[in-house]
């Protein structure tokens, strides 16, 4: 269940830093499915992790910036003065996601419970159709527009010209950087976990690197038959989680601790769900930029979460046109270009996966242990999410 991962992560949190459970202000998690039996999966994954009963935990929810929303409320809970040490993260488990009963067996289900005598019940049965037991399958659509993100994406690409063959390559190169990255042991942020029934998974096993050859032999997964979204170029679906500690400068440096790097600073932004969706980093660099005081130029790590490949190349043109900033953003100038050779160095969510609650976390930590290892100062963070919404963080690297 969800909370099993969750719990493995803050276990494995609590492992690596020994932070004191009892100093523990608070707990916040983000996830997007709810599982119905844990809907506070936050509390109930630090119960089992073994935090203080009296340590107080939520979960957050906002697609898939779910655990950027949990990190920035662990920010506010410091910077007001209403905690001092805070972990944060999330948890996806999309191997088992609840299915619903239709909602015509939902109500008989509920009458029948609150049915008093044999024959009520006998009534309510009789009105049973073999069209109630039609499960209700949950869907990566948008509730607004009933569109599937992968539609989005293949009309996004189309929109920008993207043709198959960039987004082909762009992937493959978040496999081949992810499969170079953990040959060479940097992705050392994973956490073991033993799976109920099979093998312990020790890395992220979704890092294929393949060919462009046998990428071009899939199908269009959405659009058909003339797309360019394939189940290659986007990001898959699976399970995990991710914590992070998060604590007052004060109360680190008289802890003993040595900090990964500073949340510098943070904006949320958000467009029309229906030809906007994906397109949060572009509107929201700038504005993360400006309020930090810094320029492109000043980045020297960019993690950006890789929904499609499609999707990244989107924003890639649409921060590097004059005509889309003037047009949408209500910008004299563009946002940029991207410097590739800065850009997901590590590989991304297209390679390393997308448990859609934890993902924010992981861009972070990504952004914070490269900064370490490259000597650069500044990281930007930045994803978009469902509904059309994104998110934009600066992650400064800690000089001493």
């Amino acid at each position: 269940m969800p909370h099993d991962l969750a719990r493995a992560a803050l276990l494995g949190l609590l492992h690596r830093t020994n932070i004191p459970k009892e100093v523990v202000d608070y707990i916040t998690f983000g996830t997007v499915i709810q599982e119905v039996k844990t809907s506070n999966v936050a509390r109930e994954a630090a119960l089992g992790a073994g935090f203080s009963d009296k340590t107080p935990a939520h979960t957050v929810t906002m697609a898939c910036i779910s655990s950027n929303q949990a990190m920035t409320t662990a920010v506010g809970l410091i910077a007001s003065g209403q905690s001092d040490v805070v972990v944060a993260g999330g948890v996806e488990l999309m191997s088992d996601v609840p299915i619903r009963h239709s909602r015509k067996m939902r109500k008989m289900m509920l009458d029948l419970n609150r049915a008093k005598t044999l024959g009520q019940r006998l009534s309510l049965l009789s009105k049973f159709r073999p069209n109630f037991l039609s499960p209700e399958l949950p869907a990566v659509a948008e509730f607004s527009t009933s569109e599937t993100m992968g539609h989005s994406a293949d009309r996004l690409a189309a929109a920008f010209a993207i043709s198959r063959l960039e987004q082909d390559e762009y992937a493959l190169r978040s496999h081949s950087l992810a499969k170079k990255a953990q040959d060479e042991g940097l992705l050392s942020d994973v956490v073991p976990f033993k799976v109920p029934g099979k093998d312990t998974v020790s890395k992220d096993n979704g890092i294929r690197p393949s060919s462009l050859e046998q990428m071009a032999k899939l199908k269009p997964a959405f659009i058909k038959p003339y797309g360019t979204v394939t189940a290659a170029n986007s990001s898959f679906l699976t399970d995990g989680a991710s914590a992070m500690l998060i604590m007052s400068e004060d109360r680190a440096l008289a802890m003993g601790y040595k900090p990964k790097a500073y949340l510098r600073d943070f904006v949320y932004v958000s467009q029309d769900p229906k030809d906007q969706l994906l397109l949060g980093p572009t509107y929201a660099t700038p504005k993360v930029l400006e309020k930090a005081g810094l320029t492109m130029s000043d980045i020297d790590v960019f993690e950006f979460h890789e929904a499609f490949s499609g999707q990244i190349l989107a924003n890639f043109k649409a921060m590097d046109s004059d005509w889309f900033a003037q047009n949408y953003m209500g910008r004299k100038t563009k946002v940029g270009s991207l410097p590739l050779e800065k850009f997901n160095t590590w590989g991304g969510s297209l390679s390393l996966g997308h448990p859609f609650g934890a993902t924010g976390c992981r861009l972070v930590m990504a952004a914070a242990n490269r900064l370490r290892k490259e000597g650069g100062q500044y990281g930007l963070v930045a994803a978009c999410a469902a509904g059309g919404q994104g998110h934009g963080m600066i992650v400064e690297t800690y000089p001493k």
